[in-house]
């Protein structure tokens, strides 16, 4: 699962209203390399929330994003390939998805988020 994956996540259980962003318990993560598209990156990063892509990178062992970012910053090469590693090729292969208003855990197997609710979450 990608991290551009995980930023557009968020638990939907009966109730919750703090369903994003979930938290990221590793098991294994791997990366994949993808050519990278500035474009695609600039039209992106007005529809990523920042801190949680940042948290999330850093859950993944991955701490070469600024903690603030502006839309400045897209004129920069370095800036735009550290964004584009983390939200594309950075894959949680193995792991959890957490739930930060219930807890509830939401396995992830082969780099796929299992999100279905439980009959009582519904």
């Amino acid at each position: 699962m990608r991290l551009l994956t995980h930023n557009m996540l968020s638990s939907n259980i009966k109730g919750v209203t703090n369903g994003f962003p979930l938290g990221i318990v590793v098991e294994k993560v791997i990366e994949k390399p993808v050519e990278m598209n500035p474009d695609f990156l600039k039209n992106m990063f007005t529809k990523i929330e920042w801190k949680a892509l940042v948290d999330a990178s850093r859950s993944m062992g991955y701490a070469d994003l600024p903690d603030q970012a502006d839309s400045s910053m897209l004129d920069s090469v370095d800036f735009l390939q550290r964004f584009h590693h983390a939200l594309l090729e950075l894959h949680l292969e193995e792991g959890t998805l957490v739930c930060p208003e219930t807890g509830r855990k939401f396995p992830v197997n082969k780099g796929i988020p299992n999100m279905l609710l439980h009959e009582d979450e519904v």
